[in-house]
């Protein structure tokens, strides 16, 4: 099964009175050659209507404004994905060529080559840089597929070994992190090395229980949500890896947001006005967008307000989030 129904809830609950809420919602996830987007569904409590908009990489955003005093606000974003096969690529620039291109590749992806707070060009990734060169079959693509491989190796999966707030020197002191951390690291050795190489957020789908993977469930902790990188490659385009999984990209990774790194791509992010402080809970759940009946279990396309729920205590995400 590649449809799949994505459900994403997000709750603030503050210790007191606020208002004037204004929030950036990035969950719709993207709709091209190899996914498609076949419904979306934004809900909001309290109400609020939502207008939509693409930001500079690409990315849908849905504003969000709660205007009246509230003490809890709840976004819960739905959708219905089509993953489709990718077209297997394959690429064979020699390394050695990457300098001759580095002007071309610094005019057209200098954001994507450019030191960020998350992804600093730290001295620390110089030995990984030598050992992914020395490792790999000479190619551009070969040496980001062994960076990533290095990482995965490397590096241990920990939850709540780093905060959402941490860049790769946090993950270079400790040799631990989630997926967040992963991704910025790859990131970090590729531009460095003059890669020009982008953050994805989305969600991995688990396996079903006749086919179980020990090391996916290590990875989404019971949730599904996940970060990974693409590197462009000259003569081929963008291509995806996963350090985290140490696995190929495919049709159970879900693309929701490209970006230089996580600052870009927060699910939901906003302030409001008031002096109460928060607590932030999320929970993401993936199933089979089919009922018993083969129906789609979801046709809605707009951001809907619904009536309060009740809330209910959920642990914050350790991974992207």
């Amino acid at each position: 099964m590649n449809r799949y129904h994505l459900v994403h809830v997000t709750d603030f609950v503050y210790d007191g009175p606020v208002s004037e809420s204004y929030n950036e919602v990035r969950l719709r996830p993207m709709h091209d050659e190899t996914q498609s987007c076949l419904s979306f569904r934004l809900t909001t409590s309290p109400a609020s209507p939502a207008f939509s908009y693409r930001d500079a990489l690409g990315n849908w955003v849905h504003q969000v404004n709660v205007l009246p005093v509230h003490t809890r606000l709840r976004v819960q974003a739905e959708s219905v994905v089509l993953a489709h096969a990718a077209p297997t690529t394959s690429s064979v620039l020699p390394l050695s060529e990457l300098e001759d291109k580095q002007d071309e590749l610094n005019e057209e992806f200098y954001d994507m080559l450019a030191a960020s707070t998350y992804i600093p060009h730290l001295k620390e990734l110089d030995p990984l840089i030598a050992e992914a060169e020395a490792a790999c079959d000479d190619t551009v693509a070969g040496f980001a597929q062994t960076a990533s491989d290095l990482i995965h190796q490397r590096f241990q999966y920990v939850k709540g070994a780093t905060h959402v707030n941490s860049s790769i020197a946090d993950s270079l002191q400790i040799c631990a992190g989630v997926c967040q951390d992963f991704a910025h690291l790859l990131l970090g050795v590729l531009r460095k090395r003059g890669i020009p190489a982008r953050y994805v957020s989305g969600y991995l789908v688990p396996h079903n229980e006749e086919n179980p993977d020990a090391k996916l469930e290590e990875v989404i902790g019971g949730q599904a949500s996940h970060a990974w990188a693409e590197g462009y490659v000259p003569d081929t385009g963008w291509m995806p890896f996963d350090p985290t999984l140490g696995k190929p990209v495919g049709m159970r990774h879900v693309r929701i947001a490209y970006g230089r790194d996580y600052a870009d791509v927060a699910p939901v992010r906003g302030v409001y006005k008031g002096h109460a402080g928060q607590r932030l809970s999320v929970d993401v759940s993936v199933r089979p967008a089919l009922d018993d009946d083969g129906n789609e279990t979801l046709a809605g396309t707009a951001a809907i307000p619904t009536e309060p729920e009740p809330f209910e205590s959920r642990a914050q995400q350790s991974g992207q989030q």
